[in-house]
């Protein structure tokens, strides 16, 4: 059974150990999340940790995916702080644990975070991935635009320099 909540800050605390296990496992996989090897528990655990303020604060939402319980999935979601900026808002963190994918959660998650974001009044999403990844293609069919490509934007895990796609999408109420 396929469950996908937003997590509350006292749930995201209850939560980091497992999130952490998710981005080991994520980075360890080869996606390009923002960090290099060596990458591991603690030091995943720790970034998560950092995130804490931001979700108690409301300026980072963060829901997981759950498959028969386990935590299988998670997206954030950032909505802009710019008074000029209020309509938008950005998709971080998208990932799946290499054992849960082909199973449509992170489509799933990320068309919670798009219905959340719409909810709250932003009409336009950003975000960005590196180029050519699995990640790009849910982007590409789930009717996000890219707008762009820098050559070598990010290092890979493994510290190689990749190029990243960058994505929007206009949200719109339901046909």
């Amino acid at each position: 059974m396929r469950t996908i909540a937003r997590l509350s800050a006292e749930e995201f605390e209850q939560c980091v150990e497992e999130l952490a296990a998710l981005l080991a496992d994520a980075v360890d996989d080869g996606a390009s999340l923002g960090f290099v090897t060596p990458f591991g528990q603690e030091s995943a655990a720790a970034w998560w940790r950092a995130q804490a303020p931001a979700v108690a604060a409301g300026s980072q939402l963060v829901w997981v995916g759950r498959l028969d319980g386990v935590l299988a999935g998670t997206v954030s979601l950032i909505p802009a702080a710019k008074a000029n900026a209020r309509h938008r808002a950005e998709i971080v963190k998208l990932m799946v644990h290499r054992d849960a994918r082909g199973q449509g959660l992170a489509r799933a998650l990320l068309a919670t975070a798009e219905q959340a974001a719409f909810d709250a009044g932003a009409r336009l999403l950003l975000l960005d991935t590196e180029t050519g990844s699995t990640a790009e293609h849910v982007y590409l069919s789930g009717g996000w635009t890219r707008y762009g490509v820098v050559p070598g934007y990010a290092a890979s895990p493994d510290g190689t320099l990749r190029d990243c796609s960058f994505f929007y999408k206009r949200l719109a109420p339901p046909a």
